[in-house]
């Protein structure tokens, strides 16, 4: 686990298993992940948070997880079956499956 911070208030963390989550202030709120691809909390933090997680991505399409999602890659132990198989179909509500 690497912690490199980018800006004020922002940070990332890697892990070695190529998962890596975006810190806005001490809250997870996007990232990468082998499994899933690029992420991002369909929770609104503030529109602070908002422009973070934006310079974050910059052109990358990131799918909206619930933040139980975020919470379980910032703690280096997602897996799909945490939360049964994630449908990304079922991203607009938020929903897993």
């Amino acid at each position: 686990m690497k912690l490199t911070p980018i800006a004020a208030n922002r940070n990332i963390i890697n892990y070695d298993d190529g998962t890596e989550v975006f810190f806005s202030y001490s809250t997870p709120v996007a990232g990468f992940s082998p499994a899933l691809g690029y992420v991002k909390t369909a929770n609104w933090y503030s529109s602070t948070t908002t422009r973070h997680i934006n310079k974050y991505l910059g052109v990358i399409k990131a799918d909206e997880v619930p933040q139980e999602i975020i919470n379980s890659l910032s703690n280096g132990c997602y897996k799909s079956t945490d939360y049964g198989s994630y449908n990304k179909d079922s991203q607009s509500t938020g929903s897993v499956t």
